[in-house]
């Protein structure tokens, strides 16, 4: 178990109030922290989860310019939104803020100031991009074009949303004016730059040696290469007509970077919700006088936020001297839907706004499946049957189950009071041994952010329970033993008790209702494991369903839902990028021929590989293709495919796959089998 600090202090990345929020969101940035903050609150510890609209920046008067109207009415329209969308969904933040309180401006500019009295930034011209026809210079999202990192040509001009490499708008190949669509020219212009390469001797100290072992291999990945790449000075100040204030007498027209004052946005939420509970704010930000009366401080976000959130904002801390730096940043990667990229502006996404009115009073339905199914180490994929089989197969034919059985046999056979426990059974002590380890095994799970293990294990717990009455047969021993059957139920329903306690994480709906079901008390997370949690005779209500069958119905609603969304004809931005230039003689460097595929199969523990045998006309060699989800094996013996025949070798899943199948992509996904259209001899090069 990690270090217990004081008080702790925990952020999710402020959405920028331009738009609803998404699975994407939820499952990149929320649901884990708000499973971290109600468990930590679950151990007594002292706890401020904040949170707020990011209201500056070029997104948002990208999104007034769409609609026609005002940034402030922009802003003013998302935030409430997002914000009762949240507080529908059940995510428990301290305060939800917003960027354009005057208490955020003044906290932002004072940390502009601080630096700069400071002499931290470094003054200077600066040829940026300007838009002619609309006489203005092009901040960072105003400018569109092809990723220098990956060739993807609808990069923005501070990041590339495909790669996650964050980059300048002038780093872009072939840029495009967001204003216009024109090219952009270059004019000069001067801004205040944060020197990161003067910090990065001491980034590496606290980063790359203080936190190795600790941080996700995701993000200390990303750091790693960051600071191997050599760190740069990044503007701090935009040209810009929205935005906080440059508050320097010789800076007018000239706002903060959004990335300076974002992250701040915490700490200005963090000062407006403690002069709101009369509470320091400072005791959760600054340092003090002995260490251990630090807060802990830990940002989740999703992968595109990293370098903000684990460089420039500990770099921004640092030269200000006295605050805290984070303890962990455990960022998720990205949440697909159907085999593709979340996209807002295909509609192609799962609105959380209207999951609630379409699916109401299954919060927790989706929290699970989207736990379960958490993006923590790579990308991963939420489909509606996915969504469906978990809810049938996992909530109500395990969970649920097991608490409705022994709620209904109590009441068959005991009026619903809790009958006495009598002499353990071996079968009883195991059970009961086991019962008391899940507490640690989900806090242990919980303390690394290893928030899907965590959740199998409290789902582990509901097997438990199942396997126990499937075992003793309470239902078969009513009639030859009242006192062993009691005894049963009453290990039955402390399991049940249990699983409340250690529930109220994930699925704290579920776990209010099964508490007041079986009347359980004022417990905490410190009581969990025990088996008397219920004491004999008290009231156990009336069962009443936890979780409900989704049919198949409600599911192919949604898939027809998303399948109306996307585009009729194919666009510029649903084809995959040009790569790279390559000149000739990287070409004349690849062998592609034809094979025809002799011996198919499923790789185990695999749903995406299939495993072919291929005769390639210079051999019979082993190849690995990830397309299980597109071809099943016995429609893949006897076709002829197109290999990269010279392609290094490369082990997967234990196995050594000696080329590349070939496929072309539809702009909805479906893969399809690159073949000469007429039968040829295995060996021909494709030239």
């Amino acid at each position: 178990m990690q270090k217990d600090y004081k008080r702790y202090t925990i952020t999710s990345a402020l959405p920028y109030a331009n738009g609803p929020l998404h699975i994407g969101h939820i499952a990149g940035a929320y649901l884990p922290a708000d499973i971290y903050v109600r468990f930590l609150r679950a151990r007594g510890k002292e706890v401020t989860y904040v949170c707020g609209s990011d209201e500056h920046g070029a997104a948002i008067t990208l999104r007034a310019k769409k609609e026609g109207t005002t940034p402030q009415a922009i802003i003013d329209k998302y935030h409430q939104i997002n914000k009762d969308t949240f507080e529908k969904f059940g995510i428990d933040f301290d305060i939800y803020h917003r960027t354009s309180s005057p208490i955020h401006h003044e906290t932002s500019q004072e940390f502009f100031t601080n630096l700069y009295d400071k002499g931290e930034f470094v003054e200077k011209q600066s040829e940026q991009f300007y838009d002619e026809e609309y006489n203005q210079f092009l901040a960072d999202r105003y400018v569109t074009g092809t990723c220098p990192n990956c060739a993807y040509d609808a990069a923005y001009g501070d990041q590339c949303e495909k790669c996650g490499t964050s980059h300048n708008s002038t780093d872009l190949i072939n840029p495009k004016s967001t204003l216009s669509g024109k090219t952009p020219i270059l004019k000069s212009t001067k801004h205040w730059y944060l020197p990161l390469d003067k910090y990065q001797p001491w980034l590496e100290r606290w980063l790359i040696e203080g936190k190795q072992g600790q941080w996700k291999p995701n993000v200390y990945g990303q750091c790693s290469s960051w600071l191997k790449a050599g760190l740069q000075p990044r503007a701090m100040t935009r040209d810009l007509d929205w935005g906080v204030d440059v508050p320097l007498p010789d800076a007018e027209g000239k706002k903060l970077y959004v990335w300076l004052d974002a992250p701040i946005g915490y700490i200005s939420a963090t000062k407006a919700w403690a002069a709101e509970k009369g509470k320091n704010w400072e005791d959760y930000w600054k340092t003090q006088k002995k260490k251990e009366d630090e807060s802990c401080l830990i940002h989740f976000i999703g992968k595109d936020n990293i370098v903000f959130h684990c460089i420039i904002f500990p770099a921004i801390l640092h030269a200000h001297g006295d605050y805290i730096l984070p303890q962990n940043v455990p960022a998720n990667e990205f949440l697909n839907l159907e085999g593709e990229k979340i996209s807002t502006s295909r509609n192609w996404a799962v609105w959380l706004h209207e999951y609630l009115e379409d699916f109401p009073e299954k919060e927790d339905v989706l929290r699970y499946v989207l736990c379960s199914n958490a993006p923590e180490s790579k990308d991963n994929d939420f489909t509606w049957k996915d969504f469906q089989a978990r809810n049938n197969n996992e909530l109500v034919a395990i969970y649920g189950n097991f608490v409705n059985r022994a709620v209904v046999l109590t009441h068959k056979y005991f009026d619903g009071k809790l009958p006495k426990l009598g002499a353990l059974e071996a079968v009883d002590k195991e059970v009961l041994i086991e019962l008391a380890e899940f507490p640690s095994r989900i806090s242990e799970s919980i303390d690394k952010f290893r928030f899907r293990e965590a959740l199998a294990h409290l789902m582990d717990l509901a097997r438990l329970g199942n396997k126990y009455l499937a075992e003793t047969e309470p239902w078969k021993l009513i009639k030859t033993n009242e006192k062993r059957t009691g005894s049963i139920l009453n290990i039955a329903l402390q399991i049940a008790a249990n699983l409340s306690i250690l529930s109220s994480p994930f699925l704290p709906r579920t776990s209010d209702k099964l508490s007041q079901m079986i009347n359980l008390g004022d417990f905490t997370w410190a009581d969990a494991g025990r088996s008397d949690l219920l004491f004999s005779g008290q009231n156990i209500e009336a069962a009443s369903l936890l979780f409900e069958k989704i049919e198949d119905e409600a599911v192919e609603a949604q898939i027809d839902k998303l399948e109306k969304s996307k585009p009729v004809q194919q666009t510029v931005e649903d084809v995959e990028p040009q790569k790279a230039e390559a000149v000739f003689e990287d070409f004349l460097k690849m062998d592609m021929r034809v094979g025809t595929i002799l011996e198919a199969q499923k790789v185990p523990k695999s749903s995406k590989l299939l495993q072919f045998k291929v005769d390639t006309g210079i051999d019979t060699r082993t190849i690995l293709s990830g397309i299980a989800k597109h071809f099943t094996p016995e429609e893949m013996i006897g076709q002829q495919v197109t290999i990269l025949a010279n392609l290094a070798p490369r082990k997967i899943m234990g196995v050594e796959s000696q080329g590349m199948i070939l496929m072309a992509e539809d702009a909805d996904g479906k893969l399809r089998l690159v073949q000469p259209n007429e039968k040829v001899q295995n060996g021909s090069q494709i030239s």
